[in-house]
């Protein structure tokens, strides 16, 4: 049996942005329909603890104003693939102050999702979301893994003071611990966080961005082949060239259709349960990044909810 969430978080019921402030084409087909949606966005600009560049708070807003310009038709997978499944997007609540009190804010948002049997997509703020969003999957799941797009490894055990720092997100997720991760395109790592990894590769798959030119997506999605998978996308995991609207645009990193390659692959192996887009930090007049997370979000969504393959 899953356990309940602590008795500090509570459970919502679910109320629904209208269409014109909603994620994708407020005249798509199922614009009325939020309650059958399978995908459920979750807004959540949280940003208590970032440590260089701010402004992901604005993050969420960005990318829901620039999905409303996205063609809705795929090419690749040569139809409209919300068709299949549904979207819908809840209102941003106000945030806690408080780091912990805004995580438990945020897990109530997802249990309230997985208990109507939907998929929730959070659309961050800082990468600290992912520790609050990532509970009620630990709950539920015995062998989920975590497939994480990142710069930055985020495995201190805090940062600055800060216990659920930012810097320390994927060392929140893996103190439950039946959850594993697969890290993609890390590229700027702590001496200590070096020692946790060295001490944890039962757990932890790393791949990292010196090596992108002899990566194996076979080898980097086989630990998902038949598991509850968790996407965790920090924006930052793409190239500074390409991405420099983050906190930290790391140079080195991913371009897209290779972030592409690797989550077409992984909703094949797997079963994708959630996902989260994380650290956009707008930046006024260089609307293509916003538009850049949008569109990621909507292929994330497609790969895992309507399948890869054209038909």
């Amino acid at each position: 049996m899953p356990r309940k969430p602590t008795s500090a978080v509570k459970t919502p019921a679910l109320r629904y942005l209208p269409a014109d402030q909603s994620f994708l084409d407020p005249l798509r087909e199922d614009r009325d329909r939020p309650e059958a949606a399978k995908v459920v966005v979750i807004p959540f600009g949280l940003e208590a603890s970032v440590s260089y560049v701010s402004g992901t708070s604005k993050g969420p807003q960005a990318i829901l104003e620039a999905s409303h310009q996205l063609e809705m038709f795929d090419e690749e997978l040569w139809r409209e693939p919300y068709l299949d499944y549904g979207i819908a997007a809840v209102p941003e609540p106000k945030i806690a102050k408080s780091v912990p009190e805004a995580l438990d804010q945020l897990e109530g948002l997802v249990e309230a999702v997985l208990d109507e049997g939907r998929v929730p997509f959070v659309l961050g703020g800082e990468h600290s979301i992912t520790a609050g969003a990532i509970r009620p999957f630990a709950r539920r799941f015995k062998d989920l893994v975590v497939l994480h797009f990142d710069a930055h490894a985020d495995l201190r055990d805090g940062y600055l003071g800060e216990h659920f720092s930012h810097a320390a997100a994927m060392r929140r997720v893996l103190d439950h611990a039946d959850v594993s991760m697969v890290s993609v395109g890390i590229r700027a790592i702590s001496e200590p966080e070096a020692r946790f990894i060295e001490a944890n590769r039962g757990r932890l798959h790393m791949h990292y961005g010196f090596a992108q030119a002899t990566w194996n997506i076979e080898k980097i999605i086989a630990p998902l082949a038949g598991r509850p998978v968790y996407v965790t996308f920090d924006i930052d995991a793409l190239d500074g060239a390409i991405m420099p609207a983050t906190g930290t645009p790391t140079p080195a990193g991913m371009n897209y259709l290779q972030a592409l390659a690797i989550l077409r692959r992984a909703a094949e192996v797997s079963k994708i349960v959630g996902m989260d887009l994380v650290e956009l930090a707008p930046m006024p007049g260089l609307h293509a990044c916003d538009f850049l997370a949008a569109q990621l979000a909507y292929k994330m969504m497609s790969y895992a909810m309507s399948g890869t393959k054209r038909r």
